[in-house]
């Protein structure tokens, strides 16, 4: 076939920048879907106490799809020889601020709101001594969330 676009595929780098789009995509989509669907749908529908720690369950899991979309990005990144330095740079850049995000929240804000719950009891912790702190270590927790949100959504426009 003369005058064809040659295959996707048959571009050098082409399958590597399929695999960053790609990785970008799952860990966007994961945020996304977890933070602004499921989250919301399991405290609509269940009492407090049991969808914080079904919430609890599904972001630990978030974090460690995180961490590992990450490690995959950077990989990726390195060997992709489609890339300039700078947009190589940024792609870095950009893969670990969204690695610290999910890192405070999953090493520094989940396990003291996880205690803060535990020490609160059966009761809740919105009935507790607890709840200010508690609703000031989720809120943090919310706003890392959504700065992870936004820059996934700069990988995934970036990646390809």
């Amino acid at each position: 076939m003369t005058g064809a676009a040659p295959a996707a595929g048959s571009r050098p780098g082409a399958r590597l920048a399929a695999a960053r789009l790609l990785v970008a995509v799952l860990w966007a989509g994961a945020l996304w879907a977890l933070g602004y669907i499921a989250a919301p749908a399991v405290f609509a529908a269940v009492s407090s106490t049991l969808a914080g720690d079904v919430v609890a369950v599904l972001l630990a899991r978030l974090a460690w799809v995180s961490i590992a979309c990450a490690g995959l990005m950077l990989v990726l990144v390195r060997v992709s020889q489609d890339l300039d330095a700078g947009r190589r740079r940024f792609l870095n850049l950009l893969v670990l601020a969204m690695l610290a995000c999910a890192l405070v929240m999953f090493v520094g804000l989940q396990p003291g709101m996880a205690q803060l719950r535990e020490l609160a009891g059966a009761a809740g912790v919105k009935a507790s001594p607890y709840w200010t702190q508690f609703a000031v270590m989720h809120g943090v927790s919310q706003l890392f969330h959504v700065i992870e949100s936004v820059l996934a959504a700069f990988l995934v426009l970036k990646s390809r």
